[in-house]
C-alpha cells in the first residue's frame, strides 16, 4: 500500500514536471552543434527527472524544481559525454595548443597570444582557427570536463550524500576555476560569464559584443582551451 502511494507521488511529481525537461532541452539544444537531436536531449532529461523525484529530499532546503533542473541537465550532459562525435584528429590538436598555451604562460607569466601559439606550434593562422571552430562544432560540452557549469557561478545544490573530504576538494577546485576564470583576458572572460552565467547563445553574444557569432565560437573555444591549460593539474586529478 506505501509503495503504490510513494510511486503515484513520483508519477505525480514527474507529470508536473515534465514541461521543465522540455524546457531545459530546447535551452540545452540552442547552443549546440545541429548534430545534437533534441529528443535524445528529452529522453535523457526525463530520466534525471525520474532520478530527481525518487531523490528529492525537501529537508535539504533546495525546492524539488530546483533539485529537478540540476538533475535534468546533469542527465542531458552525460548522454552527449557519452556520444561524443569529436574526430580523434580534434582532441589531438586540443591537445597540442592547450600544451603551447601552458608553456607560453609559464615562460612568460602572461596570456598566451595567439601568434606565439601559432610559432610554437608551426601551424598557419588558418589552421589554428580552424582548430578553434572545430572545437566549438564538436566539442561544447568539455567545458563541463573542467567544471564549467552552474556550480562554478554558485548555482549548484549540495548533496547530502557527498562526504566532508569531497566538499572541501570541491570548494577548493571551484576557488582555483574562479580565479582562473577572472584572469581571462578580458573578452574572453566576458564571452565565459555571458555564455555561462547570463546563458545567452553564441548568436546573442555576438550582437552583444558587435562581432560574428563565428569569432564568439573562436573566442569562447580559446577561453576553454587556456582554462584547460590552467587546470591540467587538477583535470588530471579527476
Amino acid at each position: 500500500m506505501y509503495d503504490n502511494l510513494e510511486n503515484a507521488g513520483h508519477d505525480e511529481l514527474v507529470t508536473k514536471y515534465a514541461p521543465l525537461v522540455k524546457r531545459i532541452a530546447y535551452h540545452l539544444k540552442a547552443r549546440l552543434p545541429a548534430t545534437v537531436v533534441v529528443d535524445d536531449l528529452l529522453q535523457a532529461g526525463m530520466i534525471g527527472l525520474l532520478e530527481a523525484s525518487r531523490k528529492y529530499d525537501a529537508n535539504q532546503g533546495a525546492s524539488f524544481e530546483t533539485y529537478a533542473g540540476i538533475r535534468i541537465r546533469g542527465s542531458m550532459l552525460d548522454e552527449l559525454r557519452r556520444n561524443d562525435w569529436a574526430p580523434k584528429s580534434v582532441h589531438r590538436r586540443i591537445r597540442d595548443i592547450t600544451q603551447a598555451i601552458r608553456s607560453i604562460e609559464h615562460r612568460e607569466g602572461r596570456d598566451a597570444r595567439d601568434e606565439e601559439v601559432i610559432e610554437l606550434l608551426d601551424i598557419s593562422r588558418d589552421e589554428y582557427f580552424k582548430t578553434l571552430q572545430d572545437v566549438s562544432s564538436h566539442r561544447v560540452l568539455s567545458w563541463d570536463e573542467i567544471g564549467i557549469n552552474e556550480d562554478a557561478f554558485g548555482h549548484s545544490t549540495s548533496d547530502s550524500k557527498t562526504g566532508v573530504h569531497e566538499q572541501l576538494e570541491k570548494q577548493h577546485f571551484q576557488a582555483k576555476l574562479s580565479d582562473s576564470i577572472s584572469s581571462l583576458p578580458e573578452r574572453e572572460k566576458m564571452i565565459v560569464s555571458l555564455y555561462y552565467e547570463s546563458e545567452l547563445n553564441l548568436r546573442e553574444i555576438g550582437s552583444v559584443m558587435n562581432v560574428s557569432e563565428s569569432r564568439i565560437s573562436q573566442l569562447l573555444s580559446q577561453a576553454h582551451i587556456r582554462l584547460r591549460a590552467r587546470m591540467r593539474d587538477w583535470i588530471a586529478q579527476q
